[in-house]
């Protein structure tokens, strides 16, 4: 198969009435690359433009000099003590996750966070060992299903840790002793729903929940496991400002997991602390206005008012509207196989939805490399050999801006079987 000769501009419009970003760039011009190999979530803008004079946060020079925001011994010094309660306020809103009890550390993005709570599991594992050889520590094995997310590998071999160390696939994974097993759900790059693998004894799960949002699939239950990353970027769209949280049951990996940040970057940055917890306050504040009793200086509830329609439902009906039209595509063309998903009740929305991953993982039929294809098509995308499978695959986002989304489907539908 090959692009068919005269690539014809196709008069797809979105009827999501988003406007285009002004980031994105290449217009209709079919020689020009458009990316849709990163995760950036563009999709989101038009949302927040919206919005933008009800969630502006403004800091003044003398504010947020001093390393410490937590004074609180039991608490992380670093940390906000309003981000940590909106991190549980939209938590408890959402019903996506545990938070009471447990322990939440922010970092840069969930990626630090990954890497931190490695170094913790890893090196809690070790102090603990009764072998016979205590004094030599080993390298715990990290695994994780594939397909699985391409950072993992690619952040341990970068690495080279000498307390743990990349082993592949978790379906494959048959050693005795301890383990970390990665789970991501719903996963990057497929959006299936995962559950850990392996469970052996010994073993120790990451979990990765940064799409466990209703604008990609159904709340279904809290998750519950010992280490759980959710990421701003993916909440919310909000990747710029590089926050994510961890929550945490066991202390003693929380406070191993803190002295390593406090180690590592002293912390992380109070103004984007400030705008994390302006955004989740905003955005729980729209579901459930009187959380917390919170007044104003009238003593009277305090509601901000909100856009005609909120943000979940905003995202998920971009979403849903962007996986239609990409199935009506590739069901035209003939070419690639996309992944199919059943609807479930979302306790969160009240109603049965169908997922709408933030990825499209497509396979080609034939069998032939699909990165390579959709190169020729100009468009970069993320190949199969990067999440351990086949060149037959490859992800696409589904975050981009409208101008980068409608080009995808208009260069899409030049194929042919």
């Amino acid at each position: 198969m090959c692009p068919v000769e005269g690539n014809q501009k196709s008069n797809h419009t979105n009827g999501n009435g988003v406007t285009t970003n002004g980031n994105c760039s290449g217009g209709g011009n079919n020689d020009v690359f458009i990316s849709v190999d990163r995760g950036d979530p563009k999709m989101y803008y038009t949302f927040w433009k919206n919005v933008d004079d009800k969630c502006t946060v403004t800091i003044k020079a003398s504010e947020l000099m001093s390393y410490f925001a937590d004074l609180d011994q039991g608490g992380v010094f670093y940390q906000l003590p309003e981000f940590s309660a909106a991190v549980h306020q939209v938590h408890r809103v959402v019903g996506n996750a545990v938070t009471e009890g447990r322990y939440i550390i922010g970092g840069t993005g969930s990626s630090q966070l990954f890497t931190v709570a490695l170094r913790a599991l890893a090196s809690t594992v070790n102090n603990t060992n009764t072998d016979n050889n205590l004094k030599k520590k080993r390298q715990i094995p990290v695994v994780c299903a594939e397909p699985f997310y391409s950072c993992y590998q690619e952040a341990l071999e970068e690495e080279k840790s000498e307390i743990y160390k990349w082993q592949g696939d978790a379906k494959t994974f048959d050693e005795e002793g301890p383990y970390v097993e990665v789970v991501t759900t719903p996963n990057n790059p497929d959006g299936s729903i995962r559950e850990p693998v392996v469970k052996k004894e010994g073993g120790l799960v990451i979990c990765d929940l940064a799409y466990y949002w209703p604008q990609y699939t159904p709340i279904t239950t809290p998750a519950d496991y010992d280490v759980m990353l959710f990421t701003l970027s993916k909440a919310t769209g909000h990747a710029g400002s590089r926050v994510g949280w961890a929550i945490v049951k066991d202390k003693e990996i929380a406070m191993r997991m803190i002295k390593l940040m406090s180690l590592i970057t002293i912390g992380t940055c109070h103004e984007g602390q400030l705008r994390a917890t302006k955004i989740l306050e905003f955005v729980a504040d729209s579901y459930a206005p009187l959380e917390n009793g919170k007044l104003n200086s009238n003593g009277n509830a305090h509601v901000v008012e909100q856009p005609s329609e909120k943000f979940f439902e905003f995202s998920h009906r971009v979403l849903a509207d962007r996986w239609k039209r990409l199935r009506a595509v590739v069901k035209r063309c003939g070419v690639f196989n996309l992944p199919e998903y059943s609807p479930e009740y979302c306790n969160f929305m009240n109603k049965n939805i169908h997922p709408n991953p933030a990825y499209a993982w497509m396979e080609l039929k034939n069998g032939e490399d699909a990165e390579k294809l959709m190169n020729e098509l100009k468009i970069q995308t993320r190949g199969g050999p990067r999440f351990g499978v086949s060149s037959k695959y490859t992800r696409v986002s589904m975050m981009e801006c409208d101008d980068t989304f409608n080009q995808l489907l208009d260069r899409l539908s030049t194929l042919e079987s």
